[in-house]
């Protein structure tokens, strides 16, 4: 179905990423704790950055949330040299397989920022916001093609090692003005969040949102409730925020009056990268006032869906296509499906200039996730007579969304297996309250073998990414198998034994 409301692509100055950055103002752009650049300053610093990355064909960037990342990514697009947000917190398998799939020619950091082994390699150069602004009135590169790539954002490795999507230009700012229209979003705005800075719902709608605007964007450096309330009551406008996130605030809203009154005071309050459940909206709502605006996208397509702000605010609707984006439901013979009656499910296939060009040294997935030029997302979904789109899960069963990540069981599984005492292993997801979905192991030992549920975990979060580990681990004789030796996970929920779960 199509997307009903204009792109906003014929504004002034569109045919740059960042036409603010054309002829800075005295707006703040962005705001780290005590921190600040103004857009003149940002420039400068960016540009200096952009002059020292000359031809480089990709540049890796230690996506530590400060400010010197996002002069980092500035920096690149300036340079028109895709960007590779680095997860600060990568393991050390996560860690090699990206550098080596992705083959950045150096690596962009803070000052005095210390690097792990495979980044350290490469060439370092510094991202320093406290330079001299005098660079500020230097001229500008040109603006690239808007086809060329500008970053290269790492999936999350659902059927084995992660896959760098590449996101072309045309992609972020047809998606951002798309979103602008969507939520009255201006140069007036300040966008307050505590999001990671290596994937595109921190980056891209909370970094690169505000500053396409021409507004700022304040990042928390850190999330917590009292940091997000004295944001907004700081001249913050606008929360983006996961549903963790939003389950940290309602707890905080019901104790304590000043931070419901300071999300009552926002603007917008946005959640996305998992559903809200409709509990915490209504304890939202019942604090502040407020209810709030979902969106549902993901790294391939970035944002495919979002409630308007002057639209119907529904639990468990994740609104109508945005404006440009093409939203069918297919069955499973691939046939679109022409429904309406909000009980018919499909999946969710994406067309659009918000499309991603391809996964990065994968042409064989890039086929396989493309169809006539329609993305299929993998996402289970109905559809309401008036375009809201209600997800209802995954067509496979391997993602797990915990705490605001997408997590891919495979990696794990492998992870784990890695393990001296472990024979087998699956991963499969479970309804958490807090985060979403947990991500529990189904171990099997070696014959002899012993080995501690916490053991196990800090395995897998020394080798990916410490909020992939399970939460909890249960150990079985053997793990359900069809006459193909696939996993049957349906039948491990089926069948759940007492759990063994590792302390928080």
């Amino acid at each position: 179905m199509p997307g009903t409301h204009p792109v906003m692509g014929d504004a002034p100055h569109a045919a740059r990423l960042l036409p603010a950055l054309e002829a800075p103002g005295a707006t703040a752009a962005l705001r780290f704790g005590d921190r600040e650049l103004g857009y003149g300053e940002l420039r400068a610093a960016a540009g200096r950055v952009a002059r020292d990355l000359a031809a480089a064909e990709r540049v890796a960037v230690w996506a530590e949330p400060r400010l010197e990342t996002c002069v980092a990514v500035v920096g690149a697009l300036l340079a028109g040299v895709p960007a590779v947000p680095v997860n600060p917190k990568s393991g050390e398998r996560e860690l090699e397989h990206v550098v080596r799939d992705s083959a950045p020619a150096a690596v962009l950091a803070a000052p005095g920022a210390e690097l792990p082994g495979p980044l350290a390699a490469l060439p370092r150069l510094d991202a320093d916001a406290d330079g001299d602004a005098d660079g500020g009135a230097a001229a500008l590169p040109p603006e690239p093609d808007p086809k060329a790539p500008a970053l290269v954002v790492y999936t999350s490795g659902t059927t084995g090692a992660p896959k760098g999507a590449l996101l072309p230009r045309r992609a972020i700012a047809s998606n951002l003005d798309a979103l602008a229209d969507a939520w009255a979003w201006t140069e007036r705005d300040v966008v307050v969040h505590g999001l990671p800075l290596f994937h595109v719902h921190g980056l891209v709608l909370g970094v690169l949102g505000p500053l396409r605007r021409g507004g700022t964007a304040h990042h928390l450096g850190r999330f917590s409730p009292e940091g997000a309330a004295a944001a907004l009551r700081d001249g913050g406008t606008v929360l983006f925020g996961v549903p963790t996130m939003y389950r940290r605030l309602a707890d905080a809203c019901e104790h304590d009056r000043a931070v419901a009154d300071a999300l009552g005071g926002g603007r917008l309050l946005v959640s996305g990268s998992a559903p809200l459940p409709a509990t915490e909206h209504e304890r939202i709502e019942r604090a502040t006032g407020q209810r709030v605006v979902e969106r549902y996208g993901m790294t391939e397509t970035l944002m495919i869906t979002g409630v308007r702000a002057d639209g119907d605010r529904r639990a468990g609707y994740v609104g109508p296509p945005l404006g440009g984006v093409d939203v069918r439901l297919v069955g499973d013979d691939g046939a679109p499906l022409d429904t309406d009656d909000d009980e018919t499910i499909g999946e969710i296939e994406v067309r659009g200039p918000n499309l991603f060009l391809g996964y990065l040294n994968r042409p064989d997935a890039t086929r396989e996730a493309l169809r006539d030029g329609w993305f299929r997302t993998g996402d289970l979904a109905t559809r309401t007579r008036d375009g809201y789109i209600r997800i209802v899960g995954r067509r496979a069963t391997d993602l797990i969304k915990s705490g605001g990540y997408k997590i891919g069981a495979g990696e794990i599984e492998a992870a784990l297996r890695e393990h001296d005492a472990v024979d087998d292993a699956a991963v499969t997801g479970e309804p958490d309250d807090d985060l979403g979905e947990r991500v529990v192991a189904w171990v099997v030992l070696r014959d002899g073998a012993t080995a501690e549920p916490r053991e196990l975990t800090d395995a897998v979060a020394r080798l990916l990414t410490p909020h992939k580990r399970p939460r909890v681990v249960r150990f079985v004789g053997e793990l359900p198998r069809n006459e193909l030796g696939k996993v049957q996970k349906k039948r491990l929920r089926a069948d759940r034994p007492a759990g063994q779960a590792p302390p928080r």
